[in-house]
């Protein structure tokens, strides 16, 4: 008899994985922003980019970073990741599940993590650690008992052939 396969994906590496595959779809010049949300028995549940809302154009809405008005910049327009993967689940209550996502969520989609029952968020960067915005995300998460915890790289390099 065989024995089974010892290197195969981690529950972590795949939904990660997952996550980074997603945001692979976004259309953002700067930000590929991607999300994965999964049961608590290794389901997956929803998935999302950053993008425009649907009936939004990409090609009529602007993707700049910088502008004299606000109304000329993506930030005002574009829905992250996180809630467009709660906003994509049709299954009813996301109560206990858990987030990947391959930046650290805002404190707008921190909300609607908590709101969503969203339990744990399992993220890859965190490069706007310091900004006031991260900083409230991670106070809401402590508050109201949302773990996160950051996602350890195996080492082990993934390859997708299309």
């Amino acid at each position: 008899m065989t024995a089974k396969r010892k290197d195969y994906l981690t529950w972590d590496e795949y939904f990660m994985g997952v996550a980074f595959l997603s945001g692979m779809r976004s259309k953002d010049p700067n930000s590929q922003v991607g999300s994965c949300i999964v049961s608590q028995d290794n389901k997956i549940l929803s998935m999302g980019y950053n993008g425009f809302p649907k009936g939004c154009s990409d090609d009529e809405f602007p993707w700049a970073r910088e502008g004299e008005d606000s109304l000329d910049t993506k930030y005002i327009y574009v829905t992250h990741s996180e809630l467009n993967a709660i906003l994509n689940y049709r299954g009813g209550s996301l109560e206990g599940a858990k987030l990947y996502v391959s930046l650290f969520p805002c404190n707008e989609c921190a909300k609607a993590i908590i709101q969503a029952g969203i339990r744990t968020v399992i993220y890859d960067s965190d490069k706007y650690a310091d900004t006031p915005s991260v900083r409230a995300s991670k106070k809401m998460f402590d508050a109201a008992g949302v773990r996160y915890y950051k996602y350890i790289h195996s080492g082990r390099k993934m390859t997708v052939l299309l």
